[in-house]
């Protein structure tokens, strides 16, 4: 046995370091004050990134996903080279070069974890914010849904559309524009306050399409980014959520209320226009659940602008329902989740609904 480590001990010490990693991280998760500690430290850790990566207008992180798929193809064709030319020694090759793939894979995730993963285990919005998601009562559920339905009357005629009614305002422009989405909200929750830059656009989008993912913050390079091939309507909403995850909130629905709330405040009518038709997504989903008429009646108040949005939005995502590839991406998004401890997994989104309503439902007049 001994024999058999030192033959492969790089290997193996790298496969035990990150094991020994791995190992802290898990069994620290209940103590709120270490995690807390060493989250701060990983945030300024994710701002120096993001300071370097931001100097490059394309997304590193993307570049990253790029050469790491060529390194590993690269690997399998060296490793089954190197294994045929290894006569009496092939089942050793074998073995270097299958541990060689799991300790890059097991670092990856180490790295992950260290980067990103104590923020789950930290106090988040509704701790440092006081808005706490709450029981929804159905009135107060319609009540809110309908302000946003007003939200979208106000700014649906407003924003650029195409010839056929259609959301059409220049996606460069609007992630130009996101960098300033939280200048108001900053002002209402210090806690969101963030030197913000814009988003990057994801060059591969429909490939992020495929995966069901309107954008992706990476921990690895500090960057937000963004797909860019589905519709724009829900962009800047898009920019806004990732923007969240930037400043260190890892929870999926706090940082949809969060993007909401940073979108409807904003000083530009397209990121407004954002802001209240994705609220209205999930509050007019959750009205529709819980009181099918008074949904009705709600529908029928949206301005046709809104209609048509929702009707693009629904004929862009339905070419990719249910395909083996998005199946496999939610199965995998949802069980890491529910690892950090979001017991709903993807389900978990349905929360924002709650914390709309306990914000809102009190500043309607």
């Amino acid at each position: 046995m001994k024999n058999f480590f030192l033959r492969h001990k790089k290997l193996h010490l790298w496969l035990l370091t990150n094991a020994a990693l791995l190992t802290a991280f898990f069994l620290l998760q209940n103590q709120r004050g270490f995690m807390t500690a060493v989250s701060k430290v990983m945030a300024v850790v994710r701002h120096g990134l993001a300071a370097a990566t931001y100097l490059v207008p394309v997304s590193v992180a993307e570049l990253l996903v790029v050469l790491l798929v060529a390194a590993a193809v690269v690997y399998v064709i060296w490793s089954v080279a190197a294994i045929v030319r290894a006569k009496g020694r092939r089942l050793h090759r074998l073995y270097s070069a299958l541990l060689g793939a799991v300790c890059s894979g097991v670092t990856i995730y180490t790295a992950f974890c260290w980067l990103w993963g104590f923020s789950f285990y930290i106090d988040g919005f509704q701790e440092k914010s006081g808005v706490y998601a709450q029981d929804v009562a159905v009135a107060d559920l319609r009540a809110v849904t309908e302000l946003f339905v007003e939200g979208l009357q106000k700014t649906a005629d407003s924003v650029p559309r195409d010839a056929n009614g259609v959301f059409a305002a220049s996606r460069q422009e609007i992630l130009a524009d996101s960098a300033h989405t939280y200048d108001n909200v900053e002002k209402i929750f210090p806690v969101l306050a963030f030197d913000d830059k814009s988003p990057k656009a994801v060059y591969f989008s429909r490939i992020l399409s495929r995966l069901d993912f309107t954008g992706i913050f990476c921990p690895y390079t500090g960057e937000a980014n963004v797909n860019v091939d589905s519709p724009a309507a829900f962009l800047p909403a898009t920019a806004a959520h990732e923007l969240a995850h930037q400043r260190g909130f890892s929870s999926e629905q706090e940082c949809n209320f969060i993007a909401i709330l940073a979108s409807t405040t904003a000083d530009d009518v397209v990121t407004n226009y954002s802001g209240w038709l994705l609220g209205y997504v999930y509050l007019g989903n959750a009205l529709h659940r819980a009181d099918r008429a008074a949904w009705e009646e709600v529908y029928d108040a949206l301005p046709v602008g809104a209609k048509l949005d929702l009707i693009d939005n629904n004929e862009y995502w339905d070419q990719f329902e249910d395909t083996v590839v998005q199946q496999v991406s939610n199965t995998m998004y949802d069980g890491l989740l529910k690892s950090y401890g979001e017991e709903k997994g993807i389900q978990s989104y349905g929360t924002v609904v709650d914390m709309l309503v306990a914000y809102y439902k009190d500043r309607i007049l």
